[in-house]
């Protein structure tokens, strides 16, 4: 808990981050990542040691240098991270929620990683913004395998926990770059925003699904 604490400051998350040194920058957040993700399993709320983690992942995608350092492709860390949406424990699906959203403000100039763990992504965005409803054989035909099983299964435990906003921030975000809209099509994704919109009665929520929206199809009618 003091770790989160501490990188509630861009101090504090630049020493964990070890940003001075460069021959051990990312090594410290590197094993507690890696703990995080193995200490998920077979433990009750009560003995979950490593939950705080998901609030330092929060605290140090931040800022830009902790963006940086979890979406590097080979330290895989945003991958790991991910992983931790199928936990049991709430705090651990919000703060990676929270984590993802704040990496895609680097979509900009880091979209090829965001996007290089896509099978792991896409779900992680969409599905809490997939609404209740349930989808056609069409539809579902037209999204990846990683999406199509859950819906097949109708299983969408991330609608429960109400992280709709930040995904849709996160796919705002995303959709601002053009190979980003490319990606989001090629899932279904726009079908998935209008679905889950037509099963949204928060008004705040109402909004970021417009904003993408609007997003969406301005350009589509721009490239036209």
């Amino acid at each position: 808990m003091l770790l989160a604490n501490l990188t509630q400051v861009d101090s504090g998350a630049s020493a964990l981050l070890q940003i001075a040194d460069d021959k051990m920058e990312g090594l410290y957040i590197s094993k507690l990542v890696r703990s995080f993700c193995r200490s998920s399993s077979g433990e009750s709320k009560a003995e979950d040691t490593f939950e705080h983690v998901a609030s330092v992942l929060v605290n140090i995608s931040k800022v830009e240098s902790g963006r940086k350092i979890l979406l590097e492709p080979k330290r895989g860390l945003l991958k790991q991270a991910i992983c931790q949406l199928d936990s049991t424990n709430p705090l651990r699906k919000k703060g990676v929620s929270g984590t993802i959203r704040n990496c895609c403000f680097e979509a900009d100039n880091q979209l090829q990683n965001l996007l290089s763990v896509a099978e792991f992504l896409w779900p992680a965005l969409l599905l809490p913004v997939a609404g209740n409803k349930v989808y056609s054989e069409q539809d579902i035909s037209k999204m990846p395998l990683e999406l199509e099983m859950h819906f097949l299964m109708n299983e969408n435990q991330l609608m429960i926990l109400k992280l709709s906003k930040q995904s849709l921030e996160a796919l705002y975000l995303i959709s601002l770059q053009e190979a980003g809209r490319r990606a989001l099509w090629s899932v279904n994704g726009p079908r998935i925003l209008q679905v889950g919109y037509e099963d949204e009665d928060d008004p705040k929520v109402m909004e970021a699904y417009e904003l993408i929206g609007s997003l969406l199809v301005s350009n589509v009618e721009a490239e036209q």
